[in-house]
């Protein structure tokens, strides 16, 4: 759902290009990432006019482009927090999870990074009654607590509040030596160039390791981080096997992780 901070009630169609400019900068500094598509349905407008206004936008230095969509400038580094990122595309971020859960098999042993995505999604997990669930999240550990059935290890680590999660030299040695099957990540962008990455180096080292442990790399990652590079790296992306997201995600990008070897899953809404 895209953050409006127009007032409530107003739906009118900005008239010239600067009034309509103003208008996507304010977006973008409610939401951080907004995809062509979201921003376009925003000011009312096709997205070919919008892709013109991101371009004089850009040169400008106002915001970065990027495949389908745009962010401000510093967004490199940016890294919102478990609450704000649980108010962006929390519809599409349910779909995923409840796609992403049929990757699981009774028996199965996994990791589960943190995100809000991957907190959805080991929501699901419930109905497993044999399962093993190595995570570094606080909000995953907690959503698999009342499953007997299921063992939660959580990784040692320091705690870093901002996105309820232990990171550190602890964590990542906590997870050293483990094999398990497939790990399910999330970040805070996606691109066929770089892969995975994260604005932290600390998650990023964690988020490293937990892909480290597994057979295959599963990204649970909605449409508004596909295309969206931020500045570490974390898992390139020919190491990633599968990328669970929705259908309002980029085409061209997508068409461009499957021509790296990602397998695509697409959830509906």
């Amino acid at each position: 759902m895209v953050s409006d901070p127009q007032v409530p009630g107003e739906a009118r169609r900005p008239v010239f290009a600067a009034e309509r400019r103003q208008r996507i900068l304010e977006l973008l500094r409610a939401n951080g990432a907004l995809s062509l598509r979201e921003l376009a349905q925003a000011v009312r407008s096709s997205e070919v006019t919008v892709r013109r206004d991101l371009k004089a936008l850009a040169a400008e230095g106002l915001l970065n482009r990027h495949h389908g969509g745009a962010t401000l400038p510093g967004d490199l580094t940016r890294e919102p927090t478990h609450a704000q990122k649980a108010q962006v595309a929390s519809a599409e971020k349910l779909a995923i999870a409840d796609l992403a859960a049929s990757l699981v098999e009774d028996g199965d042993a996994i990791v589960v990074g943190p995100g809000t995505t991957t907190q959805a999604f080991a929501a699901r997990l419930g109905r497993f009654s044999e399962l093993a669930v190595v995570t570094n999240s606080l909000p995953v550990a907690q959503a698999l607590a009342a499953y007997p059935r299921i063992e939660v290890v959580l990784t040692g680590g320091t705690l870093r509040g901002s996105i309820l999660a232990l990171v550190g030299s602890a964590a990542e040695a906590s997870l050293a030596g483990l094999r398990v099957r497939r790990a399910f990540l999330s970040g805070n962008g996606l691109t066929a160039e770089r892969g995975l990455s994260t604005p932290n180096m600390q998650v990023a080292s964690v988020d490293r390791a937990l892909a480290a442990a597994a057979e295959e790399v599963v990204v649970l990652a909605d449409h508004t981080k596909i295309g969206v590079d931020t500045m570490v790296q974390t898992v390139p992306a020919e190491r990633i096997d599968h990328l669970v997201t929705d259908e309002n995600a980029p085409a061209e990008v997508l068409d461009e992780l499957a021509a790296r070897g990602v397998r695509l899953h697409v959830a509906r809404l």
